[in-house]
C-alpha cells in the first residue's frame, strides 16, 4: 500500500465512439445541479467565484520560504534506493552525500519554472476532461482504503466488485468530476496483477479522467500502455491524461517505490501529484509553521526532480494534513490545525506556480454518523475556501481512510453539489437583483406567489436528494428513515440504473489482451 493509506483527448484516428451517454447539460444537468441527486450528466468542473481564503501575509510566507530554504540546504531530503536519482541531482549541482541531497538555495525553484501552471487532464470523452490549476476544482472520491462498508452494513476486506461499483457510482455522480485511482483496494485480486484490473475499470465503467497505479514502476508502465491503447501513443506523450498520487514518506525521504513510479509517468508527460503524507505531531512538528515548512521543503524537493525527468511535465502541490491525538497517537479530522496546514500550503503552491491538491471529506468516525458528519464538512468547506485545485477523497472515506463507504460515498456527494453551488458565488445580474420582485411585493407582504419566485424557484436554491424537510410527522409516516438509510437507498438504485458508457469494442478487446497477456506472464503473488 502506498503512505495514502494504501501505503478528454481522442486517441489519433479519432474519438472511437467514444462519446458519453447523456454528456449534454440542458435541463437534466440543471435538475443535477439542483438536487444532488443524480443519476445525471456530470457537471461541469468548478470554476470557482469566489476570493481564496488566506491566513498567512506576506511576512509569514517569506519566513516559511526561508525556512524551507534552510531545511533543503542544512538537512537534506533523501532520494532511497535510485542511483539514477541521486546522479540526476548531482549533475543538477546538488550536494548529494550518500542518499542524502542538499539543495543550494534557489535550485528548486529554478527547475520548476519549466512545470506548467495550468493544464487540461484528458478524459476518454473528450466532453468529461478538466482543467487543472488557476480557479477550477476537481472532485475525486476516496483512495485507498483496504475495507468496505457495504449496503448490508458490514466492514470487510473489498473486492474488485466494490471497486467497479465505486467506479460506476463516480462515474454517475454529477459533482464528481473524476472517477478517481484506488477507490478500495481489491484484495481479491493477487497484488501484482490487480492494478491491472483497477486501470480497466476505470477505463470500461467510466469516461472520466482516472488516476494511474504507483505501486510500482513497473505498474506505472503498465498504466501508461493502457492508457496508450485508449488514446493512442502520441496523444498520451504530448498530453495528460492521467494523475498519479506520489507521497513523501515524510519526514523528509522519497522511497524507491514513489520515485520510480514518479519517474516513469514524468518522462511519458503524465502529471504527478507530490503530497506530502502529514500526521502533524508523528510525521512533521506539532506547530502549524513546523509543518507548512517540512511540507514546502518536501515538495520542492519531489516536485522539481520532475523536471529533472522532462522539463514541462505536470506536477501539482499536494498534501494531506492530519494531526493526531496526543494521548492515543490516532489521527484526527477536522481539526483546526490541518485546516490552517492546508490554507498556508494552498497560498505557498500559488506563490509557486503549480497547482494545489489536498482536504476532501475526511473523519474518523467508523459509521456515516454526526461525528463523520461534521468532520467532513469541516474539511470539505476549508478545502474549497483554500481555493483547491484537485481534492481527492471527496466522498466515500470512514475510519481514517481505512474503509471506503458506501452510504457514506452518498452522503458525500451530496455535499459535493453544494460546494459547487458555493462556488459559483454571488449572483449580481439584473435578475439577481430582483428589484421588480421588492417593488412588487412592497411592504408587508411576502414573496411567495410574485412573479420573481414564479420565474426562478426551479433553480433558486440547492435542494439535496438526502436531507429531509419534512415535518416531523411526514418524516414519521416515511418510515423515521435516517440520512444513512436513505443514502443506502439511493446508492442501490444507482448501481440498479447504471449503464456503462460507449467504449469502442476494438479498444477494449485491446485492453482486455494486454491484461490477459501481462497476466499469463508470472505467478499470482499476493504479498
Amino acid at each position: 500500500m502506498d503512505q495514502e493509506i494504501e501505503l478528454a483527448g481522442a486517441a489519433a484516428e479519432g474519438d472511437g465512439g467514444r462519446r458519453s451517454r447523456g454528456a449534454g447539460r440542458g435541463a437534466a444537468a440543471r435538475r443535477a445541479a439542483r438536487t444532488g441527486g443524480g443519476p445525471g450528466p456530470s457537471l461541469p468542473y468548478i470554476t470557482r467565484k469566489i476570493r481564496e481564503y488566506e491566513v498567512l501575509d506576506e511576512e509569514g510566507l517569506s519566513l516559511i520560504e526561508s525556512n524551507a530554504d534552510r531545511v533543503l540546504e542544512e538537512i537534506g531530503i533523501e532520494f532511497r534506493e535510485d542511483a539514477e536519482a541521486l546522479k540526476l541531482w548531482k549533475d543538477a549541482g546538488a550536494d548529494v552525500r550518500g542518499e542524502r541531497v542538499h539543495f543550494p538555495k534557489g535550485l528548486c525553484r529554478e527547475l520548476l519554472k519549466t512545470a506548467p501552471r495550468e493544464f487540461t487532464w484528458h478524459a476518454r470523452n473528450p466532453e468529461r476532461s478538466v482543467h487543472v490549476g488557476g480557479k477550477a476544482t476537481i472532485f475525486a472520491p476516496v483512495y485507498g482504503p483496504p475495507f468496505v462498508r457495504d449496503l448490508e452494513g458490514n466492514r470487510r476486506y473489498a473486492t474488485i466488485e466494490d471497486f467497479r461499483n465505486f467506479v460506476k457510482l463516480a462515474y454517475m455522480a454529477p459533482s464528481m468530476h473524476s472517477s478517481g485511482g484506488t477507490v478500495c483496494e481489491p484484495v481479491d485480486v493477487p497484488v501484482n496483477k490487480r492494478h491491472l484490473d483497477m486501470i480497466y475499470s476505470h477505463i470500461k465503467y467510466s469516461d472520466k479522467p482516472f488516476m494511474g497505479s504507483v505501486t510500482a514502476p513497473e505498474r506505472a508502465e503498465d498504466t501508461i500502455a493502457m492508457a496508450k491503447l485508449v488514446f493512442g501513443d502520441e496523444f498520451v506523450e504530448n498530453n495528460c491524461v492521467t494523475l498519479n498520487l506520489i507521497n513523501a514518506n515524510s519526514p523528509m525521504v522519497f522511497d524507491e517505490t514513489m520515485v520510480g513510479a514518479l519517474k516513469v509517468y514524468a518522462r511519458h508527460n503524465q502529471a504527478s501529484v507530490i503530497s506530502p503524507f502529514i500526521l502533524s505531531g508523528a510525521m512533521s512538528p506539532v506547530t502549524v509553521a513546523g509543518t507548512l515548512t517540512q511540507i514546502l521543503a518536501e515538495v520542492l524537493a519531489g516536485a522539481s526532480f520532475t523536471q529533472l525527468i522532462r522539463k514541462g511535465s505536470p506536477v501539482l502541490f499536494g498534501t494531506f494534513a492530519a494531526s493526531i491525538s496526543m494521548q492515543s497517537g490516532a489521527p484526527t479530522f477536522g481539526t483546526p490545525e490541518p485546516s490552517l496546514v492546508s490554507y498556508g500550503a494552498a497560498q505557498l503552491a500559488r506563490r509557486l506556480g503549480l497547482p494545489f491538491r489536498t482536504g476532501g471529506s475526511l473523519c474518523a468516525s467508523k459509521v456515516p454518523d454526526a461525528q463523520a458528519a461534521h468532520e467532513s464538512s469541516n474539511t470539505l468547506n476549508m478545502t474549497l475556501l483554500a481555493g483547491t485545485n484537485f481534492v481527492l477523497h471527496a466522498a466515500g472515506w470512514l475510519e481514517g481512510g481505512l474503509v471506503s463507504s458506501y452510504e457514506k460515498f452518498m452522503i458525500d456527494q451530496d455535499q459535493l453539489g453544494m460546494m459547487q453551488k458555493m462556488a459559483e458565488g454571488v449572483d449580481l445580474s439584473e435578475n439577481a437583483q430582483a428589484l421588480d420582485a421588492i417593488r412588487e411585493v412592497g411592504p408587508g407582504s411576502h414573496y411567495l406567489g410574485c412573479a420573481h419566485t414564479q420565474a426562478n424557484f426551479q433553480t433558486a436554491f440547492y435542494r439535496s436528494a438526502l436531507a429531509d424537510n419534512n415535518s416531523f410527522e411526514q418524516w414519521e409516516i416515511e418510515g423515521s428513515k435516517r440520512i444513512e438509510e436513505r443514502a443506502n437507498a439511493l446508492c442501490r438504485s444507482w448501481l440498479e440504473a447504471y449503464e456503462a458508457p460507449p467504449l469502442d469494442p476494438a479498444i477494449d478487446e485491446a485492453l482486455l489482451a494486454f491484461i490477459q497477456q501481462k497476466k499469463d506472464s508470472v505467478p499470482d503473488a499476493f504479498t
